[in-house]
């Protein structure tokens, strides 16, 4: 996606070396529509400069950072000695991420889509979240939930979240815990059952974006396996599943301990 408007000062941007002179280079900036800008040759590099060549060449990538915009004249002053490498790195992995973005919003609603509707959905997207690969990376996470307060119909959503679930990928961590239960009843097996589908959940008390297992260890260990975006998600998931099978079989006279290690007897 490019923007129509004007970078603000201070901002990074990534632009093709077009033209190289005796007094600078010429920068066509790949973000913004029809913007062309110039970095003089004091802020090619640092130190004394002999010849632009030297340190860039026609067609290279660049990120470089804006100095000072002129709309009047239609000027944009560029420094790309100021960006170190930590800065180049981080702008071009969001420069890429937005391209995949722009190629994931034609997937979603067509590559003839006009350019009217391209920038309706993307400033209503932009209008959430602080860029189009934000937006798409929370649905592929989230689901519809992510999107609720977007101003968008419900086919414009859906659209997003499916390109979303089949092109975004969403890093995803994965925590482990155990809870060992006991019930002294007669019928204490069926109510170690249901404290094992207790911490289970249902639809309502496990997002979308979480998957969690319950398995069988050895009596009385039982595994809780939860995969989520992050890791606060996954422990709050796995606590709450924990804590879901200790109220339930606790109500009905057992026992539970919740534990991140196995037992050692059961390796």
């Amino acid at each position: 996606m490019k923007y129509s408007g004007w970078p603000e000062s201070g901002e990074l941007v990534v632009g093709e070396v077009d033209e190289i002179t005796d007094f600078g280079v010429f920068v066509d900036l790949d973000e913004y529509e029809n913007k062309r800008g110039l970095c003089h040759i004091s802020e090619v590099a640092s130190g004394w400069i002999k010849n632009v060549r030297d340190h860039v060449r026609e067609g290279q990538t660049v990120v470089a950072k804006v100095i000072d915009v002129d709309e009047s004249s239609q000027q944009i002053d560029l420094s790309i000695k100021d960006v170190n490498e930590h800065q180049r790195k981080e702008k071009i992995q969001e420069w890429k991420n937005e391209q995949k973005a722009d190629n994931w919003m034609e997937i979603a609603f067509g590559d003839d889509v006009d350019d009217e509707r391209y920038s309706a959905v993307a400033n209503a997207l932009l209008a959430e979240f602080e860029s189009l690969y934000d937006s798409f990376e929370s649905a592929a996470i989230h689901g519809t939930s992510a999107l609720e307060d977007v101003d968008l119909d419900d086919d414009e959503i859906e659209a997003i979240v499916d390109t979303a679930r089949q092109n975004v990928s969403v890093p995803y961590v994965n925590v482990t815990g155990y809870v060992d239960l006991r019930c002294p009843t007669g019928d204490g097996v069926d109510r170690i059952k249901e404290a094992l589908k207790a911490a289970e959940g249902d639809e309502d008390e496990i997002p979308e974006e979480i998957e969690l297992e319950v398995t069988y260890v050895g009596s009385p260990e039982y595994r809780i396996r939860v995969r989520a975006p992050d890791y606060k998600t996954a422990e709050d998931a796995l606590e709450a599943a924990a804590g879901r099978a200790s109220e339930s079989i606790e109500a009905d006279g057992g026992t539970a301990n919740y534990h991140r290690e196995r037992h050692e007897e059961d390796e």
